[in-house]
């Protein structure tokens, strides 16, 4: 069952101050790099058209300067390159008194980036799966979990979070918080949907691994505070290069659309072990250039500060986007993957070779768990269901779909049957 991937989602080990010490000490006060990029180059680097080297790079909030008297605003518009673009000084410098390091940038953020940039290479270029999906996959959501913790607004809402005396002790709490979302993104909806046919690409902010929820309206989120994953009707939008972006849809929304976003989650949690059936990772819809313009106003509204593009057009999406209302970006449910093309499963049950077993119901519930297997639930939500899928073919009709790997026509045939009124889409 290669296609089935198992994610191991655990805390790493509380290290104190000592343990540092001695894992830190021989690499104390050596040369080491004071520049630290919190959005990685290489990542940066898929944002730039083919010979460009430089992007067009906007500052949301110039600062207000100073001199001879004179007060005057900064330039917002730089044309600057990746190495130029967000980084700050010492930003994962870790101190013991007298005593430096950047082996979280070099150790933690290396050993993740590494096996991220693979993740990120090929999901961007996903056209269905394969052994090597399987072999990387768990690789994507860890390097999206460091990717929100890492930004500056990241670090300041763990220190507010955790009471962190001072920037080293937020360090350290990067690194026992990391893999949170993991756990809650693998029990998701997974589709990547392209940007090839539009003119206008995606963009890339301060904020890479974004948050939306239409019901969270930007200007309630004061900094660093963030709307949260836990909340049913927020979604994760994470751009993976200039024309593809992965959506991640929590079950519970797809199954009903009509459920209030701001309440919890079924089973919110973090750090357990979960399955995840690759063969469901929806592919291979083009976004409509309004699509793209409204998903490129969202990553803006959730930047904190800066934003870049590959043509400064781009960096304005608000001037030509259908919409800006927040409330009804997605009234046409362009966030949504192929409703159609999501099994409405009711958990998944595993054997191991040393004799273990492992069962879960679709929200992570465990037999032990007095909700698990929740009938009364299900069937409200397979009502439900059917009707979302009814609306999604009515909204969806005539543009781009997206595909899976497994029963793909089985729901083109549906959509189609719901617009013909073979399955009673009036009722």
């Amino acid at each position: 069952m290669n296609w089935l991937s198992r994610a191991d989602v655990a805390p790493p080990e509380r290290e104190t101050l000592n343990t540092l010490r001695g894992a830190f000490g021989e690499h104390m006060n050596t040369q080491h790099a004071h520049l630290h990029h919190y959005v990685p180059q290489w990542y940066q680097r898929r944002f730039l058209k083919n010979g460009q080297s430089k992007y067009h790079y906007l500052d949301l909030h110039p600062e207000t300067v100073t001199n001879n008297g004179m007060k005057y605003e900064r330039r917002a518009l730089r044309h600057w390159g990746p190495a130029s673009c967000f980084y700050k000084d010492d930003l994962y410098t870790f101190k013991l008194g007298k005593w430096t390091t950047d082996e979280v940038e070099k150790g933690f953020f290396g050993a993740i980036d590494s096996s991220g940039r693979k993740a990120v290479q090929l999901f961007g270029d996903y056209n269905g799966y394969s052994d090597e999906v399987h072999e990387v996959f768990q690789a994507l959501p860890r390097y999206m979990d460091a990717q929100r913790f890492r930004t500056p607004r990241g670090l300041d809402q763990l220190k507010a979070l955790t009471d962190a005396p001072d920037h080293s002790r937020t360090l350290l709490a990067m690194q026992r918080v990391f893999q949170f979302h993991t756990t809650m993104w693998s029990e998701g909806v997974w589709e990547i949907a392209r940007a090839r046919q539009s003119s206008t690409k995606f963009i890339v902010t301060d904020e890479p691994v974004t948050f939306f929820n239409r019901r969270v309206f930007p200007n309630e989120c004061a900094y660093p505070g963030e709307v949260e994953l836990d909340l049913i009707g927020t979604r994760t939008l994470f751009p993976l290069g200039l024309d593809s972006c992965l959506i991640i849809t929590h079950t519970q929304l797809v199954r009903n659309p009509r459920i209030n976003p701001t309440t919890s989650r079924v089973n919110a949690r973090a750090y357990q072990q979960t399955f995840r059936c690759l063969l469901g990772t929806q592919f291979g819809r083009e976004l409509e250039e309004d699509e793209v313009l409204r998903i490129n106003f969202i990553l803006k509204k959730r930047a904190t500060r800066y934003i870049a593009a590959a043509e400064e057009e781009w960096l304005y999406p608000e001037r030509r986007a259908s919409t800006t209302d927040w409330s009804k970006l997605d009234d046409d449910w362009f966030l949504f993957p192929h409703l159609c093309k999501v099994r409405f499963t009711s958990g998944i049950m595993a054997g191991f070779r040393d004799g273990s077993s492992f069962a879960a119901d679709e929200y992570g519930r465990h037999p032990s768990n007095p909700k698990y297997q929740d009938e009364k639930r299900r069937q409200e939500e397979w009502e439900t269901h059917l009707w979302a899928q009814r609306e999604w073919a009515k909204k969806r009709s005539e543009r781009s779909v997206a595909h899976v790997d497994e029963d793909d026509e089985v729901g083109d045939t549906m959509m189609q049957d719901y617009l013909s009124g073979k399955n009673g889409l009036d009722d």
